[in-house]
């Protein structure tokens, strides 16, 4: 994908057709997607969009090494010793929508930015350093084709005297107090909701293709359809969570991606479904041979899931969920077996697949598919062979390599030699120290329950 090529005259007609078909629109969202799956950019008056089209927008190029909060740390000298120079964020094509759920009428558009001296792009920016792993993939006449899962939470806005949240009260139904796994009531109870997002999706061309109601009290998973562009792939999860926000919040509640929002609760996954196609869009995976294939892809990605696991688990909560049930703890991976790292999910020929179930809801959908797509290319470069796919349930807690700690998470992706051939070393060691600043800051002030174990 080449957004930055865009001709400004063609990209500045594109707004004038949508703003005719739209008259109403009083203001433009235009953002970029950063290191954390958040996106970070402007809100315009609709009369300031032609220049926005023509001109692009500028603003901090360091938002994409920021932190959870958008706050920067330097890392690798970006956001500070350099002078926090501005980008040129310019809008994609294809990328222009209603935003549904605001007050005001409002549009909004993805950007791509891009250095303002040289106009090329920026190397620390999520989305190319997940194009540039898709391009070594097709280069290895490998065209992955990817869809994401993601699961949230419903909440009430309010926060309790210490901060603690709690499920959400529906339109007209008092809060949830049990679970209701794959239960059509509760989805029928969330039915508003799920109406709103479906509309808002359909507003913005998003590929959704279902929704449940989940293990968790008021927690739901919705779905996305495979796409052969990866990096658009990623971008409709981020813009799917955006949406999921927005009319949470229009219906007067909130909805979290945090990974494990509550210690009694199941946690939220980012579930990444992977395949491969030929030339002609036929799933190798389930052509003739394609098992060897298949095979190759997941030993990469046991071989490179440790040191990614940073990517995957990104901050001190991130770490929780990996004390739930039916959450990897292990390399491990079988057939049809929700509790291993890597799933092969039942089905033949076309719906052959490998489901990556490692990754928290909160981590950013472009690194977590970069990261994925190493290992599959790092797999069948190698021929590597897996282990022996396990029978029953995964090892709870058993590998002893598994880095269940932010601290060590960072230091291994910060010191492997697997990822860089892939996904550049210095981009690593930035992610590192911008996940370090944001863990000290986190950590710099007591907890409640410190004083119940210490005083």
């Amino acid at each position: 994908m080449h957004e930055h090529k865009t001709h400004p005259n063609t990209a500045v007609n594109e707004w004038q057709a949508f703003l005719a078909a739209n008259p109403d629109i009083e203001a433009i969202d235009a953002f970029v997607i950063d290191g954390c799956g958040n996106t970070a950019g402007k809100r315009l008056p609709a009369g300031d969009a032609d220049k926005l089209y023509a001109d692009g927008l500028q603003f901090s190029a360091s938002c994409f090494v920021a932190d959870c909060r958008g706050l920067g740390h330097d890392a690798g000298g970006l956001g500070k010793s350099d002078g926090d120079p501005d980008g040129v964020a310019r809008p994609i094509p294809g990328t222009l929508c209603r935003a549904p759920w605001t007050q005001t009428p409002t549009a909004q558009v993805v950007c791509h930015m891009v250095d303002y001296e040289h106009g090329k792009d920026l190397w620390f920016d999520p989305r190319v350093i997940l194009r540039n792993v898709v391009e070594q993939c097709r280069a290895a006449r490998l065209n992955p084709v990817v869809a994401c899962e993601l699961e949230f939470y419903l909440l009430d806005p309010r926060r309790a005297a210490d901060g603690r949240i709690s499920p959400a009260a529906l339109p007209g139904r008092p809060p949830a107090r049990r679970a209701a796994n794959l239960s059509l009531e509760a989805v029928e109870e969330a039915s508003d909701f799920l109406r709103r997002v479906n509309e808002a999706a359909l507003a913005q061309r998003l590929p959704v293709c279902g929704a449940v109601a989940e293990y968790g009290i008021g927690q739901y998973e919705v779905n996305l359809r495979h796409v052969a562009d990866p990096v658009l792939a990623a971008d409709h999860a981020v813009l799917l969570k955006r949406l999921v926000k927005g009319v949470a919040r229009a219906m007067g509640m909130e909805a979290t991606f945090m990974a494990k929002p509550f210690m009694s609760q199941p946690g939220s996954g980012l579930h990444v479904h992977v395949s491969v196609v030929d030339e002609a869009g036929r799933n190798r995976f389930g052509a003739p041979g394609g098992e060897a294939l298949l095979r190759h892809g997941i030993a990469g990605m046991q071989a490179l899931l440790y040191d990614s696991f940073a990517f995957f688990a990104p901050n001190f909560n991130s770490q929780r969920r990996y004390l739930g049930l039916f959450v990897p703890t292990s390399r491990d991976w079988a057939s049809n077996n929700r509790s291993v790292a890597f799933r092969v999910p039942p089905g033949r020929g076309e719906a052959r697949r490998i489901e990556h179930r490692v990754a928290g809801a909160d981590a950013s959908p472009h690194l977590t598919v970069a990261a994925i797509l190493a290992g599959l290319l790092h797999g069948a470069e190698g021929r590597l062979e897996p282990s022996a796919p396990v029978d029953g349930r995964a090892s709870h807690g058993g590998d002893p390599d598994f880095p269940g700690d932010l601290i060590v998470a960072l230091d291994r992706l910060e010191r492997s030699a697997l990822l860089p051939p892939y996904i550049p070393a210095r981009y690593l060691k930035i992610y590192s120290e911008s996940k370090r600043g944001e863990y000290l800051e986190f950590i710099e002030d007591l907890f409640p329950r410190e004083y119940d174990f210490y005083v």
